[in-house]
């Protein structure tokens, strides 16, 4: 399973990069203006220097109209930023239509806002090349979002669609397991909630037992 971090800021993803955990990135223009990123050449070339600290890995960048002529327009521009840029559409019925006309034109796209196998199942067909699920969102209210990407991924198991699942809304560290054994291929998340993968009482008291028992038979 793949690691995105859902994020702008850079040093983050700098971080998630030197742990060699990086595959890539999702990012907004709410994130972006959480980093103080404004206006459409700023945001544009906020997505550069993103898609070049990634390399080789996806950078998702997010249309913003919900017109297909608009976000056709958008989306070939942001494409133009770098190779590894993927246009991020929402879903819904001009978004679908837009996924369509990027596919058959080589621009490599993820559908976003999903909330049902239902709209999973028109995003492959369109042919997106990642599906985000929001399954926090889902578990808001009251139904089980990890369940949803189980759903998702038998169905494109049976179908064989070649779309990712890219498990988004991810609230904690056990999201990221939970959404590994469902079947997704990629999760996307603050860094925060990979680094709680980390994170176990055993370990912290086995460590500090190795060390102690390393001072005593260490002590002059």
């Amino acid at each position: 399973m793949k690691f995105f971090i859902d994020t702008a800021n850079l040093d983050q993803i700098q971080e998630a990069k030197d742990l060699g955990i990086l595959d890539g990135v999702t990012t907004n223009p709410s994130l972006m203006a959480k980093e103080g990123i404004t206006g459409e050449k700023n945001i544009l070339k906020h997505y550069e220097k993103i898609a070049k600290l990634v390399d080789d890995g996806d950078v998702s960048a997010e249309v913003i109209s919900t017109e297909f002529a608009g976000m056709v327009k958008e989306g070939e521009r942001l494409a133009e930023i770098a190779p590894n840029i993927v246009v991020k559409v929402p879903m819904i019925k001009e978004g679908i239509k837009a996924i369509s006309y990027f596919t058959d034109n080589d621009i490599r796209t993820n559908c976003t806002l999903v909330f049902s196998a239902g709209q999973a199942i028109l995003a492959a067909k369109a042919g997106a090349s990642y599906l985000s699920p929001f399954i926090g969102r889902v578990d808001d209210i009251n139904w089980d979002g990890v369940e949803l990407i189980r759903e998702i991924a038998e169905i494109y198991a049976i179908q064989g669609f070649d779309t990712e699942i890219l498990a988004a809304s991810i609230r904690n560290a056990r999201h990221i397991v939970q959404s590994a054994k469902a079947g997704a291929d990629v999760v996307t998340c603050p860094l925060s909630a990979i680094l709680g993968l980390l994170k176990h009482p055993l370990t912290d008291i086995g460590l500090e037992q190795f060390l102690a028992d390393h001072k005593k038979a260490n002590a002059s």
